[in-house]
C-alpha cells in the first residue's frame, strides 16, 4: 500500500525544494489561502518592515488603502517625519500583538486610551507614538485631537478593508503599570522618563501573542465580518534586548515565538493566512543576501525579492513580469536606501550601546 510521501510534490522535499535550486529560483513558498484581488482594499500595519508593503502594492496596481492622508502643504520629508503614508493609519510602528490589540480596542471604543502625555523641552509627546510629532504637541488638547484623528482612521480602515496585513516584530514590550498599557518604546529612549517601579519589561509567550492577535482580529471582524488577515513576521532582528540574553539568542527566541503564533492562527482559522517574508530573508539558503552590512537592514533588492514571492502567489507572476496599472499620483515614494533604519523607532537603541553617544532628545 502506498504511503503519503509517494504522492507529495517536489516542494515538500528539502533536496528538490531547497538544496538543488539556486536561491533565487526557490519557488512555491506560499500558496495563498484566500485570493487578494487587485481592487480589494488592503490595510497594512506592524513593525518597520511592513512599511514596504503599501508602496509595493500600489506599484503593482493593487489597492493599498490609506485611511489617514497627510494634510496639504507638507513636503515629502515632513510627511515622512510625521509618519504619514508608512502604514494605513498614523500609529507609527506597531511592534507587538499586544499593541495591535490596544490600538484596535481604542479605535472601536472597547477601551478608553489614557490621556497621558510625556513632557519634553519641545512640547508634549504621545507615549504610544513618541517619534511621530517633531517638536511635540503644544497642548493636551492638540495631542488628543491628533490621536482622535488616528483612531477614526483605524475605524475607517477596519470597516473598509478586505485584507489586513499585519507584520509582527517583537515579543519584548515595555508596560506602563500605572495605566496598564503597552508602550512602543522604553521610556527614556525616544522620550519620557524611565521609572523602574512603573515601567516593566514583558517578553510575551506564544500563548500571549496568540491571545492578543485573536482578540484584535475578533474585534476587527466584529465590525467587518468579511475581513481576512495575512500575518507576516519581520526579518529585521532586535536592535537590542533587555532580557540579559545575547542579542542573537534573544532575536531567535522572539522571532520563533512570533512565527509559531502566526502559524498557529493560520492553521486554526480560514480567515487568517501566513506569508513567509521572514523565511525568504532569513532562511540560510539565502545566505543573508538581502541584508545590508549591518545584518539588520533589509536592502531594497531584498524587499523586492520578498514582494516578488507575494505577487507570484496573488497574481501568478513575479513582480514586474507582466502588465500593471499606472501607479497612482498620490502613491508614496518607495523607501530610500537605508530608510528602514530611520523608520524603525527601536533603531535608536543602538546609540545606547558601548562606545556610542546617545542622541539628544
Amino acid at each position: 500500500m502506498a504511503h503519503p510521501y509517494t504522492r507529495l510534490p517536489a516542494r515538500s522535499f528539502w533536496r528538490t525544494a531547497v538544496a538543488e535550486p539556486a536561491p533565487r529560483d526557490i519557488a512555491d513558498l506560499w500558496s495563498p489561502k484566500f485570493p487578494i484581488g487587485q481592487d480589494d482594499p488592503v490595510v497594512t500595519a506592524g513593525s518597520c518592515f511592513a512599511r514596504h508593503i503599501g508602496p509595493a502594492l500600489l506599484a503593482e496596481g493593487m489597492h493599498w488603502y490609506d485611511a489617514e492622508l497627510p494634510p496639504p502643504g507638507l513636503t515629502l520629508a515632513e510627511r515622512e517625519q510625521r509618519g504619514y503614508r508608512r502604514f494605513s493609519f498614523r500609529t507609527g510602528n506597531i511592534y507587538t500583538a499586544a499593541a495591535l490589540r490596544q490600538w484596535i480596542a481604542w479605535a472601536l471604543d472597547e477601551e478608553k486610551p489614557p490621556e497621558d502625555w510625556w513632557t519634553s523641552e519641545k512640547g508634549l509627546i504621545d507615549p504610544y507614538r513618541p517619534a511621530l510629532q517633531p517638536g511635540g504637541f503644544t497642548s493636551p488638547e492638540e495631542a488628543l485631537a491628533a490621536r482622535s484623528v488616528t483612531l477614526a482612521a483605524i475605524r475607517a480602515a477596519l470597516t473598509t478593508a478586505r485584507v489586513l496585513v499585519f507584520t509582527l516584530g517583537l515579543t519584548e514590550a515595555w508596560w506602563d503599570t500605572g495605566t496598564d498599557t503597552v508602550l512602543p518604546m522604553c521610556p527614556g529612549t525616544v522620550g519620557g522618563t524611565f521609572e523602574p517601579a512603573r515601567h516593566v519589561l514583558r517578553n510575551h509567550t506564544v500563548a500571549e501573542v496568540t491571545d492578543d492577535l485573536s482578540a484584535a482580529l475578533d474585534m476587527a471582524r466584529g465590525v467587518n465580518p468579511r475581513l481576512r488577515t495575512l500575518l507576516t513576521v519581520s526579518p529585521v532582528p532586535l536592535t537590542a534586548t533587555a532580557t540579559g540574553r545575547h542579542a542573537l539568542v534573544a532575536t531567535t527566541h522572539s522571532k520563533s515565538v512570533l512565527r509559531a503564533a502566526a502559524g498557529q492562527l493560520a492553521d486554526e482559522h480560514d480567515h487568517v493566512d501566513y506569508f513567509p517574508s521572514y523565511e525568504i530573508v532569513t532562511g540560510f539558503p539565502y545566505r543573508a543576501m538581502s541584508y545590508e552590512p549591518n545584518l539588520r537592514t533589509v536592502t531594497p533588492d531584498g524587499v523586492a525579492f520578498v514582494m516578488s514571492h507575494f505577487f507570484a502567489g496573488t497574481t501568478g507572476r513575479r513582480s514586474g513580469d507582466g502588465p500593471r496599472r499606472d501607479r497612482p499620483a498620490t502613491a508614496p515614494a518607495p523607501p530610500s536606501h537605508g530608510g528602514e533604519e530611520q523608520a524603525c523607532d527601536d533603531a535608536v537603541l543602538d546609540y545606547y550601546g558601548p562606545g556610542s553617544v546617545p542622541p539628544a532628545r
